[in-house]
């Protein structure tokens, strides 16, 4: 039985798969950034006029932490009272739904014809 010898790769292929890899990495970073889908806290619902950590709810404990990060209690206000929104769409979770199932779909399509093509070239037709 002869030695099975896996298909070489161009050194341009290589490239072309590292930029690839590095535009999807870099876009689904910041695509949502741009698309202002993250950072859901996004404003304080009842904001507080002249806060003081008490005010803020903050023990002393609590206090000592923002002030050794250089917070005091006017600048801490939105960071402390900021709540998350987790209200969602149902169109944007059938559509992530959609996509992982098509990308679920691929990816199972794609290793099918790559296990066909490794069993044909090792044992032949």
């Amino acid at each position: 039985m002869a030695h099975y010898v896996a298909p070489k790769q161009g050194k341009a292929s290589q490239l072309i798969d590292v930029i690839v890899l590095v535009v999807l990495t870099l876009g689904a970073l910041f695509v949502p950034l741009k698309l202002g889908l993250a950072g859901a806290a996004k404003a304080v619902e009842t904001p507080v006029t002249d806060p003081t950590w008490e005010a803020l709810g903050q023990t002393p404990v609590q206090a000592a932490q923002y002030e050794a990060l250089g917070y005091t209690p006017a600048s801490a206000h939105d960071l402390i009272l900021a709540r998350f929104d987790y209200s969602f769409s149902v169109g944007a979770l059938v559509a992530m739904v959609a996509i992982i199932v098509l990308y679920y779909v691929l990816v199972l399509r794609f290793s099918d014809v790559e296990y066909r093509e490794v069993i044909s070239e090792k044992f032949g037709k």
